[in-house]
C-alpha cells in the first residue's frame, strides 16, 4: 500500500532524528528498504519472528518490530542497537510505521471511494453509509474541476496542486485516467460563479508551472449534496470536451458556459450531416473562398455590424456588402438577417463538430 520510496524516506528521516539505523522487510521475510550497510538478518529469522506471538524481539543486535494493518502483521521493523534507549526509540519509530500505514489506508479508501463517487458506482444507501465511515461530511457544498495535461507531468501536476490544496481533509485529488487529474473541491457556503473562476485560475497556474505544453481545466456546477458530485464532473467532463471543439483558445472552460455548443455535442451524427445538407446543399464551408470564412467570423465577432467589420478587415463598406450578397445568393441566408446568422453560425459550429468526432474516430 505504502510505495517503498516513501518507506524509505521515512526510516531516512528516522535516522536523522534518532541516530539509529533501521530496515523493513515484508512477512515473507524480503527486505524492502533499508539504512543499514550491512544488514545481517537472514530470511529464516524473519519468518520465525512473524510466526511468533511477540509483538517485539531482540535477536543479536538488533531489535524485531511488529507493524499491524487492522490486525493483520504487514511489515517487519528491524532496528538496530539493543539497550535500552535504542529498544524504546526502537518502539516509537515502529508507533510512527503504524500511523503512516493508518494515514495511507484511510487516504486510499477515501481516493476508491470518490473514484466510484464520481462514476457513478455506488448505491445512494452506499454512498452515505461509507461517507459516514470515512469521516467525509455529505451537506457541503462542492464543485468538481478537472485537470487535463500530459501522462509525463500528471504525478508532478498533481503534486503541485496538492500544495496548492494544503492538508485541507475535505478537498479531494485523483485520478480516472492517465492524463486527467480530478479535484473535488469544497466551497464556502458564499462562493459563487466568480470564486469557481477564481480556484480554476489558481489551479491552472499550480499544474501548469512546471509545464512547457498547455495545460487545460474545466469545472462543473456547485452541488450541495455528496451524492451529486457525479453530476458535476460530468458536467466537467462535457465542458472539457466541448471546450476543445468550439473554444480551443480558452484553458479555463466552464460548462455554464458552453451555450450551444454543449446542444450540439449531444446531437446525433446522421442528424448533423441531414441539417448540413439542408443549409449547404452539397457544398460546406471548406468549399468557401479563403476570404469568405475570414470575413463571417470577423461579421459574427462583430455582432453583425457593417461598418465596424469592414474598418477591422479593412475593407471598404460596399465590399463587404458584395461579399455578403455572394454568400447569400451561395446558400440563400442573408447573413445581416438576425434569424439567418443564427442558421449560418450553428451550421458552422455543426461542421466544427462533425470534424472532431470524425478526427476522434
Amino acid at each position: 500500500m505504502i510505495s517503498n520510496q516513501v518507506l524509505q524516506n521515512t526510516i531516512d528521516g528516522l535516522k536523522n532524528i534518532t541516530k539509529m539505523d533501521f530496515a523493513i522487510s515484508d512477512v515473507e521475510g524480503k527486505h524492502l528498504v533499508s539504512t543499514f550497510q550491512n544488514l545481517e538478518v537472514s530470511k529464516s529469522e524473519l519468518l520465525a519472528f512473524a510466526d511468533s506471538q511477540a509483538d517485539a524481539q531482540t535477536i543479536r543486535d538488533y531489535q524485531f518490530f511488529k507493524v499491524y494493518d487492522e490486525h493483520q502483521l504487514e511489515y517487519i521493523l528491524i532496528a538496530g542497537g539493543g539497550d535500552d534507549e535504542n529498544l524504546l526509540l526502537g518502539k516509537m519509530a515502529a508507533f510512527q510505521l503504524q500511523g503512516l500505514l493508518t494515514a495511507y489506508k484511510e487516504r486510499f479508501d477515501k481516493d476508491n471511494f470518490i473514484k466510484n463517487l464520481l462514476l457513478d458506482n455506488l448505491l445512494l444507501v452506499d454512498i452515505y453509509n461509507r461517507a459516514k465511515k470515512l469521516h467525509i461530511e455529505p451537506n457541503v457544498r462542492r464543485l468538481v474541476y478537472i485537470v487535463e495535461c500530459s501522462p509525463e507531468r500528471s504525478q508532478s501536476a498533481s503534486e503541485n496542486i496538492r500544495a496548492l490544496l494544503g492538508t485541507k481533509t475535505d478537498d479531494f485529488i485523483t485520478a480516472v485516467d492517465e492524463k486527467s487529474i480530478i479535484v473535488v473541491k469544497e466551497l464556502d457556503a458564499g462562493a459563487d460563479a466568480a470564486d469557481a473562476e477564481q480556484i480554476a485560475d489558481q489551479i491552472l497556474k499550480a499544474a501548469g508551472q512546471d509545464a512547457e505544453e498547455a495545460t487545460h481545466i474545466a469545472y462543473g456546477t456547485i452541488v450541495g449534496e455528496l451524492k451529486e458530485v457525479s453530476r458535476s464532473y460530468k458536467e466537467a467532463k462535457m465542458a472539457m470536451d466541448v471546450g476543445k471543439i468550439f473554444f480551443e483558445e480558452r484553458s479555463i472552460i466552464a460548462y455554464s458556459s458552453l451555450g450551444i455548443g454543449r446542444l450540439i455535442y449531444q446531437l446525433p451524427i446522421p442528424l448533423c450531416k441531414m441539417f448540413i445538407k439542408e443549409i449547404f446543399a452539397n457544398k460546406s464551408p471548406d468549399d468557401f473562398d479563403e476570404e469568405t470564412l475570414p470575413t463571417i467570423n470577423k461579421f459574427f465577432e462583430n455582432n453583425l455590424n457593417v461598418s465596424e467589420t469592414s474598418r477591422q478587415l479593412y475593407i471598404h463598406r460596399n465590399t463587404l456588402v458584395y461579399r455578403l450578397d455572394k454568400l447569400q445568393k451561395s446558400t440563400g441566408l442573408d447573413l445581416r438577417v438576425f434569424e439567418d446568422a443564427i442558421t449560418f453560425k450553428i451550421a458552422l459550429m455543426v461542421v466544427k463538430y462533425m470534424k472532431y468526432m470524425e478526427s476522434t474516430d
